[in-house]
């Protein structure tokens, strides 16, 4: 049963910040190692945690060609989801990118100063494929930087057993973890190579785990070396992102998913409980939540959990998080709802409310989340999945400083200068020139600054 309790009674650390162990020293020797000896150390660290260590790491594009040809005619409804998908966040993506302008102004006579938005050269996507292989990650960390005009874009996966090597494997015990089957092709799970040739990846690798994120951010004899590396996996990808960040640009270090639901009297129970469920089944450590001031949907929606739980594939995971990490909040109004969702920061934000002034009122309130979903039909889910909304949020607070991956990660904005000689502007920014750099103690500064001023002076 998933903890009802009012939210005056709320202990502090629910609002901090959720670590789930230090891996850090583990995945410090991964980066030297793969650093110091590339592809070596690849095929050492694929043979002790995957299930497959390829000869070659690169998987031909005719390889994933081939798997959305088979998925489009086999299964023709997951090939048209991952095509529309794909096309509302590629629209998305490119209207961000509209956003970021690039322009030049005159700030002062003579003194032209400008912003340029310039794509990356190349871009690395991290993909998991796990218990869950994560088809939607492929769309949501592929097609921004597609959006944005990135040359190369790298994708790497965990590997799997090519079918050629299949029955080989099978003869010999090999192909699960512990005992990889070693030295055949590369490959990796059949949607994720689907949807990657759907999207416009440039290269596929089947590489998984912290040692893909070394080779990504430092290269190796057979991995290009990118500029940004995206996308979410287990606490020992999220420690290697945050160790290789200034060697390579970062999305953000994503923690374990969750939902925050502000809900009034119109809120279907049903439908609150399915939308925390979403997010429970992801992980035992996620965390689904309701803040609301009616005790009566409280109590209803604690029960359609319970029922809905009953007859969930995924319950086992679920029901951990459910009782471990769910809350319901019992509010005394819907302001008090909204001060929370503030405080949390969570990754997804709800608005279960009929549309009206009220609701319009409270979602001027929020200000902290990943994603705002707002009203009874917009399910958190059609945001994980097809409403060009980008599904990689920030997690355990983080949302009260940055937002979710967006084309603006795969774009430097950089800025330029033109300055007139002997303009009003040239000669004034000169003479402030030099007397900051006096200032500082920052002799060439003004010296070089000085330079300028005596030529401009003496154009006049």
């Amino acid at each position: 049963m998933i903890r009802i309790e009012r939210a005056s009674d709320i202990d502090g650390s629910f609002f901090d910040g959720r670590d789930f162990g230090d891996s850090l020293d583990a995945v410090k020797d991964v980066l030297k190692d793969v650093r110091a000896n590339g592809d070596g150390a690849l095929h050492r660290y694929a043979a002790k945690f995957d299930l497959a260590d390829p000869a070659s790491f690169e998987i031909p594009l005719s390889a994933l060609k081939a798997a959305a040809d088979r998925m489009q005619k086999e299964q023709p409804d997951l090939y048209e989801s991952i095509c529309y998908s794909h096309e509302l966040a590629l629209r998305f993506a490119l209207k961000q990118k509209e956003s970021f302008g690039d322009f030049e102004t005159e700030l002062e006579a003579g003194i032209f100063t400008g912003q340029k938005n310039i794509p990356v050269d190349r871009a690395g996507a991290y993909v998991p494929a796990g218990r869950f292989p994560l088809v939607s990650t492929v769309i949501m960390t592929v097609t921004p930087a597609a959006a944005a005009g990135v040359k190369e874009i790298i994708l790497c996966t965990p590997p799997r057993v090519h079918p050629d090597d299949r029955d080989d494997a099978a003869k010999k015990g090999l192909g699960c973890p512990g005992k990889p089957y070693t030295g055949g092709k590369a490959y990796a799970d059949e949607n994720i190579m689907a949807a990657a040739y759907i999207c416009g990846v440039t290269k596929a690798y089947a590489l998984g785990g912290s040692q893909a994120i070394a080779a990504l951010a430092f290269g190796t004899e057979s991995i290009p070396r990118v500029d940004v590396v995206v996308g979410p996996g287990n606490k020992f990808v999220a420690e290697a992102k945050k160790l290789v960040y200034g060697q390579v640009g970062i999305d953000m270090l994503a923690g374990p998913t969750e939902v925050f639901i502000i809900a009034d009297s119109s809120a279907n129970a049903g439908w609150v409980a399915a939308d925390m469920l979403a997010q429970a089944e992801h992980d035992i450590v996620a965390q689904p939540v309701l803040a609301t001031p009616d005790e009566q949907l409280a109590r209803a929606v604690a029960q359609e959990i319970d029922r809905q739980l009953a007859a969930l594939a995924t319950r086992q995971t679920a029901s951990a998080s459910v009782e471990s990490f769910g809350r319901i909040l019992i509010t005394k109004d819907l302001d008090e709802a909204a001060a929370l969702a503030n405080r949390k920061a969570p990754e997804h934000l709800e608005l279960a409310m009929a549309d009206g002034a009220e609701r319009d009122r409270i979602a001027s309130l929020v200000h902290n989340y990943g994603s705002l979903f707002i009203g009874h039909n917009a399910a958190e889910v059609f945001g994980d999945y097809a409403a060009g909304l980008n599904h990689t949020l920030p997690t355990s607070g983080s949302a009260r400083f940055t937002g979710g991956l967006s084309v603006r990660m795969f774009l430097k904005t950089v800025t330029t200068l033109r300055v007139a000689p002997g303009s009003r502007g040239a000669v004034s920014s000169a003479r402030a020139a030099v007397c900051l750099g006096q200032a500082e103690g920052l002799a060439a500064h003004a010296h070089s600054a000085d330079l300028r001023l005596k030529a401009f002076e003496g154009s006049k």
